[in-house]
């Protein structure tokens, strides 16, 4: 089985490819500028930026791959308020010119086209956990795309032109996590006040927030799942189901800090959108596919940390 990972670069993707190459399958991936982390993959990358049609086509051509994974995405929501059009026409666009490679190409494989739980916006607390059918209220031009992207991608499960499933994915992390995220900048500034390189004190935004965490490493197995098993057209929750406060992710981290660590708010990182809570359910992945999370918290925090430890010691000390 041949499966190609757009956006292979990234967080999820480096992961996603450790996943399939233990299940022997050959793994090629896509992405727009493929740097050190790509070539450190062990894989074929061929390059190509998803706004570039012809080169989308050819890459595709070239893989010929019986199962998608569509990672690729400007994913940032604080970026998407300043980049809207730039966002939207990553997201948007790059699935487009995607599927028409698949359709253009005449190739048969099952797609996955990854959504974010930012699609369900502004949340009513009384329905929480949330299900596939709880109404979608954007906040972010961010969230406006991938609930585009994920209608786009039914338009063309509906008419049979390809058979891609989707997902609404929750908060995931681990280790390789991108420091925009707020537990990895924790654990970045924590490995940091360790290795000396700054002062003992640990910068937050708002440590209330409730959110589902789930391990990048049980997603991935998920996405592996739902590549096989899942309904075209149909959309699933990718999350743990349990809503876990900020706050007491933070504390998980600073427990295993190796020195003491003085914790302030900084007003620059509260976002005013922010929601309170945002927590799913994922009884339609779990029935049709069994999946349960597997990794606990405690790892998934140990290995974020030990790998921002790892990070840190390897880089040089600003001049």
């Amino acid at each position: 089985m041949r499966v190609l990972i757009t956006g292979v670069s990234g967080f999820v993707g480096g992961h996603a490819v450790d996943f399939f190459r233990a299940r022997n399958a050959e793994v090629v991936g896509l992405d727009s500028r493929p740097g050190n982390r790509a070539r450190a993959l062990g894989i074929e990358v061929l390059r190509a930026d998803l706004m570039d049609a012809p080169a989308v086509s050819a890459a595709v051509a070239r893989a010929r791959p019986d199962r998608i994974l569509h990672l690729a995405a400007q994913s940032s929501p604080r970026r998407s308020l300043e980049d809207p059009a730039g966002t939207l026409g990553t997201n948007v666009l790059g699935l487009l010119n995607l599927l028409e490679a698949v359709c253009g190409q005449g190739l048969a494989p099952r797609v996955l086209v990854v959504g974010s739980a930012e699609e369900y916006g502004q949340v009513d607390p009384a329905r929480l956990p949330l299900r596939e059918d709880a109404p979608l209220r954007p906040l972010t031009p961010y969230a406006v795309s991938k609930i585009a992207q994920s209608h786009l991608a039914l338009q063309y499960a509906l008419t049979g032109r390809v058979a891609a499933v989707r997902t609404r994915t929750f908060h995931h992390t681990g280790p390789r996590r991108g420091e925009g995220f707020a537990e990895s900048s924790f654990a970045r500034q924590i490995a940091e006040i360790e290795a000396g390189r700054r002062p003992p004190v640990l910068a937050v935004g708002n440590l209330e927030a409730v959110r589902d965490f789930t391990d990048v490493r049980d997603v991935v197995r998920a996405y592996g799942l739902l590549l096989e098993a899942g309904e075209a057209g149909a959309v699933y929750n990718v999350c743990s189901g349990h809503g876990l406060r900020l706050g007491d992710l933070l504390d998980a981290l600073l427990r295993l800090a190796r020195v003491p660590v003085e914790v302030r708010v900084d007003p620059a990182r509260l976002r005013p959108s922010d929601v309170p809570a945002v927590v799913g359910d994922p009884g339609r992945l779990r029935a049709l596919t069994g999946w349960e999370p597997a990794i606990p918290l405690a790892t998934t925090v140990r290995d974020l940390l030990d790998h921002w430890r790892e990070r840190v010691a390897t880089t040089p000390a600003p001049a």
